[in-house]
């Protein structure tokens, strides 16, 4: 008589499916909290003379721009060059930031492109 085979899904495969969906839900919840924490951070950018700082939230949300007085005698023009430099600095700080935490949060579990 021929032997059975089945599907393969012995206790041993069992228990490997519920570690994985056990990793699945902490993941979920880890990713959750980062977002709430992504949220609430405020992360500072600033001009190079740092007569203007620009806050973001850690997703990238503008919370608000700090104009020093003396930035107001340089002029329409430079004052949004330092507003834009102010403005790429936090950005590119935030990005930064969520990128590593990101990463923190997917590195051990071996994603591609993670």
């Amino acid at each position: 008589m021929a032997e059975k085979k089945g599907f393969g899904l012995g206790l041993g495969k069992m228990k490997e499916l519920a570690n994985a969906f056990q990793k699945a839900q902490q993941i979920q919840e880890d990713a959750k909290k980062l977002q709430e924490e992504l949220e609430t951070m405020q992360i500072e950018g600033q001009c190079e003379n740092g007569l203007v700082v620009v806050t973001m939230s850690g997703n990238q949300e503008p919370l608000k721009v700090e104009i020093k007085p003396e930035a107001m005698g340089e002029g329409a023009e430079k004052l949004s060059e330092m507003v834009t430099e102010a403005v790429r600095n936090a950005y590119q700080i935030s990005t930064t930031t969520m990128r590593e935490k990101m990463e923190a949060l997917t590195g051990n579990l071996g994603l591609p492109g993670m």
